[in-house]
């Protein structure tokens, strides 16, 4: 009979980094553009300020996601390096263990032996990897798909704002830019949400509270920097 449950957790390594990118680009870039508007500058120096946000942004976040991930999956192939030495210098130990995880889970103690055995003649190190350091297929790290998701979704997060430098007068220039913001931002939870299963309302409400936050906060710096500078 085939399977038929739809689960997320599969999603669980790009997601991440993807609705990160996201939005990081456009409450970064958003929040930008605001606040050297707020400071009286030209339309040319918002839209060169959004640009050189854009471009650094996604270098630092393929970067920063790029070493952090790679840090999880440092750790994983040491993990697995030192079960994979455990198994062969002392497997009758690694079985034992293996069976006291089961039976902790709730199997009784000759099926837990039972299961141990078994999973161990299929695949010992597949075995201890999932259920004793929790690493498998789905959930191991992947640097690479972490640092292209986030470059790219920073990337397509950060031109909403600088396509409404382009389009929108400087004077209503950061009205439109927090307002376009916000409601990107809440689909945006909103969508997150849902590829994850979890409230959308409650994701783009929490989107739009740090949204509003941030581009507020910098419109007031860049007001008073604009006066005073």
């Amino acid at each position: 009979m085939a399977h038929s449950e739809m689960h997320r957790t599969h999603r669980i390594g790009w997601l991440r980094a993807a609705v990160l990118g996201a939005n990081d680009g456009l409450l970064s870039t958003s929040s930008l553009v605001v606040g050297v508007a707020a400071a009286a500058a030209p339309k040319g120096q918002v839209l060169l300020a959004g640009v050189a946000g854009l471009v650094a942004g996604a270098v630092a976040m393929a970067a920063g996601e790029y070493v952090s991930v790679s840090s999880q999956a440092d750790t994983e192939r040491a993990d697995l390096a030192r079960e994979r030495e455990e198994l062969r210098s002392d497997p009758e130990a690694e079985r034992e263990e293996l069976a006291h995880i089961y039976e902790e889970r709730g199997l009784d103690a000759s099926l837990a032996v039972q299961v141990a055995d078994q999973l161990m003649a299929h695949d010992a190190l597949g075995a201890h990897a999932r259920d004793e350091l929790g690493i498998s297929e789905i959930t191991a790290a992947r640097p690479v798909q972490a640092a292209l998701a986030s470059a790219a979704t920073f990337s397509g997060g950060a031109l909403l704002p600088l396509i409404l430098v382009v389009l929108i007068p400087l004077a209503l220039l950061s009205t439109v830019v927090t307002g376009a913001s916000l409601v990107a931002l809440a689909g945006l939870g909103a969508l997150a949400a849902q590829a994850g299963g979890a409230s959308a309302l409650r994701a783009a409400v929490r989107m739009v509270f740090w949204g509003a936050l941030a581009m507020g906060l910098t419109g007031l710096v860049g007001s008073i920097l604009g006066t005073h500078v």
